[in-house]
């Protein structure tokens, strides 16, 4: 099985470091050079990288790295284990919700875009979780 790490790219590397340590109590772990914090305090660790505004997304170009709020098909999702708290927690952090929060058959979300345009979600599951989607 393959391991699982999680990079989120970011303008502003103490900015981001602040922002995830605040919003979910992530810890800042080890540090690469001057464009790598390591954070832990989940199942995988979330690698946060220094990356401008405006450089190619990869070494064929394609795209340029924007930080308004954007969109795409991979995004993390924390779970919780109290969502109101979370809740405020991201927000006091600098975390903008979008939308209201939901009741889903398998507990609670909340919808957030962190400082830098990148989605994430909290959830607090309920007793059955994503089981309650199989009946």
């Amino acid at each position: 099985m393959p391991g699982l790490l999680i990079n989120i790219d970011v303008p502003d590397l103490a900015a981001g470091e602040r922002f995830y340590t605040s919003a979910l109590g992530l810890t800042a772990a080890r540090r690469f050079d001057d464009d790598i914090v390591e954070l832990t305090g989940c199942e995988a660790p979330i690698y946060l990288i220094a990356k401008p505004a405006g450089t190619m997304i990869g070494p064929d170009g394609g795209d340029f790295r924007r930080y308004n709020r954007h969109w795409t098909p991979v995004h993390p999702d924390f779970s919780v284990g109290d969502l109101d708290s979370a809740v405020a927690q991201a927000l006091a952090a600098g975390a903008v919700q979008e939308g209201e929060t939901l009741d889903l058959p398998y507990g609670r979300q909340a919808m957030f875009a962190d400082p830098f345009g990148n989605g994430f979600c909290l959830i607090e599951f309920n007793a059955q979780g994503y089981d309650a989607l199989l009946a």
